[in-house]
């Protein structure tokens, strides 16, 4: 059972106190790991000379890049008999990126996954069910073990599947459904299909969405089609997994938990602190974990915090939704733009789905952008219609993005569907 409710309304006094005493100790834990040791003797550091948190910014950053090169086990400060799980990423770059979670760390991890779900408003008594894979992937798992932890009945429906998904709801009365924003848009299409309306016909009423970049025009569009509140989940399997940052019910901006964590943005080119406020790059320290801490981990994501307070009354900072990656960045013709841009635009317009394909080629010489999107069910055959349309969005994309995209408006089945992350960039262009 979920026991650690009085963490979540710390004061910010309290909160940086225990954050001070919490990254001292893991410093001096890291010294464990041949890793830090080596990496604090080259910069002539050691665990004394941090006395503050300001004094968190003289230890070097840690990168992915340093996760790879140490495969598999470089990092850890345990010996690997005292670990007991590990997750990895998928590797299909290089080496995988490995990280090891002691009893300690799996413990933590479920009670702040279980944190996170107290504070969208579930209890037990709910159904939980996650359509996350499982395995390697940590969205299984951690939801898995946060939702028990909850006290909730929980549903490991897994990935995939989609007419069983919608049979364990509404055989097993499912009241909570954690999915990817693009996948729960297809389990309604699919309710279509099938005749089901999820309003009539199941008690679904909270919906965790996360793992890929998505607008609040989505969220609100998802929360239309499926009668539900939809939260917004941050977490990346460096960080453990899900339980990193999450919305409560203001659905404001998320709580990232200060207790496991210290939050740093900072200017991807410079590596300098922002203002507060202003978008740069998420730079994570892990201050509550045993076998593989991490010390001002590059996360690539960019984000920015929120400033002032929530009226939920919690003082944990709060992330703004995620607006990119700064190593996702589409760079055409010398104009910075992120897919999350874009889908803000396209998701404006009722007569278009959910569903779209950013493809980059080049073009005698010159790189083009072409932006296909599905048109809704409430499109009808009208050829002028579709001409003014298509010109309208050509029009509101240059505006935001600066550059001139051709698109494509095509009918609602035609782009390619998947069941995981969907694929929403091409890259098809030639380099010389």
């Amino acid at each position: 059972m979920y026991l650690h409710k009085e963490l979540e309304t710390l004061t910010r006094p309290e909160i940086e106190k225990l954050q001070l005493e919490r990254l001292q100790k893991t410093v001096r834990h890291c010294m464990n790991s041949p890793f830090y040791k080596q990496r604090f003797a080259e910069n002539h550091l050691s665990p004394e000379d941090i006395r503050s948190l300001d004094d968190l910014q003289k230890i070097p950053f840690t990168t992915k890049q340093d996760l790879r090169d140490t495969y598999p086990f470089g990092l850890a400060s345990v010996p690997l008999e005292k670990t007991v799980r590990l997750h990895s990423s998928s590797g299909t770059t290089g080496n995988p990126t490995v990280i090891l979670h002691t009893p300690k760390d799996l413990d933590e991890w479920a009670n702040a996954v279980a944190r996170c779900l107290y504070m969208v408003g579930l209890r037990p008594g709910d159904i939980f069910q996650n359509s996350s894979g499982y395995g390697m992937f940590t969205g299984g798992l951690g939801f898995q073990y946060g939702a028990e932890r909850l006290g909730m009945l929980t549903v490991p429906a897994a990935a995939g599947n989609t007419k069983r998904q919608l049979k364990f709801i509404s055989d097993f009365g499912t009241t909570a459904l954690h999915a990817i924003p693009s996948y729960a848009a297809r389990m309604y299409e699919v309710m279509q299909e099938m005749g089901i309306d999820p309003r009539r016909d199941t008690k679904l009423r909270t919906l965790i969405i996360g793992a890929e970049p998505h607008s609040e025009e989505q969220r609100r569009r998802i929360e239309d089609m499926l009668g539900v509140k939809a939260y917004n989940s941050f977490g990346m399997s460096e960080m453990c997994g899900p339980g990193v940052a999450f919305e409560c019910q203001e659905q404001n901006g998320l709580h990232i938990w200060e207790d496991y964590y210290i939050v740093e943005i900072i200017d991807p080119d410079t590596l300098e602190p922002v203002p507060e406020g202003e978008v740069g790059e998420l730079v994570l320290t892990t201050i509550n974990r045993k076998a593989m801490p991490l010390l001002r981990y590059r996360t690539r994501d960019l984000t920015r915090i929120l400033p002032g307070e929530c009226p939920c009354g919690r003082h944990h900072k709060r992330l703004d939704r995620m607006k990119g990656r700064s190593d996702d960045m589409i760079i055409l013709k010398g104009v910075n733009i992120f897919p999350i841009q874009i889908e803000t635009i396209l998701l404006q317009f009722k007569e278009l789905g959910s569903d779209y394909l950013i493809t980059l080629e080049t073009a005698e010489s010159n790189d083009e952008m072409t932006v296909e999107v599905e048109l809704s069910q409430l499109f009808t055959d009208d050829y002028g219609r579709l001409q003014a349309l298509t010109r309208e969005i050509t029009r509101q994309l240059k505006d935001e993005i600066l550059v001139t995209p051709r698109v494509k408006l095509v009918p609602k089945g035609a782009l390619p569907k998947s069941e995981g992350k969907a694929v929403r960039v091409k890259d098809l262009r030639k380099t010389f």
